[in-house]
């Protein structure tokens, strides 16, 4: 049975996120990482009801997945859309929540659990909703599951994807008639989207492809990996795990300059540049024609136009 969860959301969180004109994602984080997420799946809808005064629902999104991280991996891979505008503005509300304050917690060394939403949307007052009927007045501290195919869970979702698919609000989905071939139409007749990665997730899917292990070194110190898109955003890459490797951080700037570059059959080459232009660069060549590792999943791994574009277009030879 399709089921959705309407969260009770800290109102300073919404007001942030909602006056952002472009929201891929966000983190719905909790600040004790104890407790695991099991209410929905992938791809399930995730509601935001504003907790007292307001109580009304406030937008959606579509739940992705649920970890536990440390607070400084959260604010590394979602930044600004944990819902502050800065790591230690992150902190502050969150160790108010804890009680906490400790030298390891306020350096974000401890753990919170990150609820992650794909294609969030917000909406402006006028456009609110009112919250299901038979919503208790008190002891609901944490949110709700409701069905969404009926009743009460079925008419806020419904308002929720009207305000979503018919305003001008910006909404990180695909819409394509081939969802619905594909068997993608479960949110109710005429709605075919398919939420779309941003950053965060990106990142985070590309470190569980590469088990947490740089491509190139092997590395498994996950305060010096990240996620490198072979083609980048900007430029039309998406947030994909097949566009993405996962590299020492060292190694991703020298990616993304053109210095290195990984061919389409997989090997890991460093340019000339790199020692005419620095006079330098002994640490690197000992890795040129590395075989980089492979995620397990083939459907992971990275595509292999996109390594030619790179190895073509950016790479300095």
């Amino acid at each position: 049975m399709p089921s959705g969860y309407i969260a009770l959301t800290d109102p300073e969180w919404f007001s942030f996120l909602a006056g952002k004109p472009r929201v891929d994602e966000v983190n719905f984080w909790q600040p004790h990482g104890g407790r695991a997420f099991r209410a929905l799946q992938k791809g399930d809808p995730f509601i935001f009801k504003l907790r007292a005064p307001e109580k009304a629902i406030v937008g959606f999104g579509f739940f992705e997945r649920f970890e536990v991280l440390p607070a400084w991996l959260a604010w590394d891979c979602f930044g600004e859309m944990n819902g502050a505008s800065d790591f230690q503005g992150m902190l502050d509300r969150i160790l108010r929540l804890r009680g906490g304050g400790s030298r390891l917690e306020r350096s974000g060394d401890f753990l919170i659990g990150c609820i992650m939403i794909a294609a969030p949307v917000f909406f402006p007052r006028e456009q609110w909703i009112t919250p299901p009927a038979d919503w208790a007045r008190t002891g609901i501290q944490q949110g709700k599951t409701y069905p969404t195919h009926s009743g009460e869970g079925l008419r806020v979702l419904t308002q929720c994807l009207d305000r979503a698919s018919s305003g001008s609000v910006y909404w990180n989905v695909e819409r394509s008639p081939l969802l619905v071939a594909e068997g993608s139409e479960r949110y109710g007749a005429g709605i075919t989207v398919r939420p779309r990665l941003g950053q965060g997730l990106f990142s985070l899917a590309v470190r569980e492809a590469y088990g947490g292990s740089c491509a190139v070194t092997r590395e498994h110190s996950m305060p010096v990996l990240e996620a490198a898109h072979i083609k980048p955003y900007g430029q039309g890459g998406e947030h994909r795990i097949d566009n993405g490797i996962l590299l020492r951080r060292d190694l991703h700037s020298l990616y993304d300059l053109g210095y290195v570059t990984v061919t389409p059959d997989h090997v890991f080459r460093v340019g000339g540049r790199l020692r005419e232009e620095f006079s330098n660069g002994r640490s690197y060549y000992d890795m040129d024609r590395t075989v980089i590792q492979l995620p397990a999943n083939a459907r992971w791994r990275p595509d292999r136009d996109k390594l030619a574009w790179h190895a073509e277009e950016v790479f300095k030879g």
